[in-house]
């Protein structure tokens, strides 16, 4: 591997997690991203109650994705080599803390539906 482009990257993921499973992942990181936007620009502003809730479920999605990596690959905690391991290995569990927060913010977000801009105060 004597470049590093985005074919070769595409590659290695498709190697890793077979070919259906990561275009899968892909498609579900796609719909989830536009679907979050789609929220911020509806609501125009960020809930902090809907928020804190995303934040509390970082550590599901750290754990989840340091398990779907170690099932895939088919490695252990012990097969790590020195700190480069360590360093993706913190990558990923960013990652997955990160998209479990987005996902929980996003469907928590269309299941509640638009938030009233009155201010609770009524109709005017």
């Amino acid at each position: 591997m004597k470049d590093l482009t985005i074919g070769t990257m595409i590659a290695v993921f498709e190697e890793i997690f077979g070919r259906y499973v990561f275009w899968i992942m892909v498609a579900l990181i796609v719909l989830v991203t536009l679907a979050y936007f789609y929220v911020l620009i509806r609501d125009r502003a960020v809930s902090w109650k809907k928020f804190l809730l995303a934040q509390l479920s970082m550590p599901v999605g750290a754990v989840a994705a340091v398990w779907l990596l170690m099932a895939t690959t088919h490695s252990q905690l012990s097969d790590m080599g020195g700190p480069v391991d360590v360093l993706v290995l913190l990558g990923v569990a960013l990652a997955g803390a990160i998209g479990m927060a987005i996902c929980v913010y996003t469907i928590g977000s269309l299941i509640a539906g638009p938030r009233s801009r009155s201010g609770g105060q009524g109709p005017s």
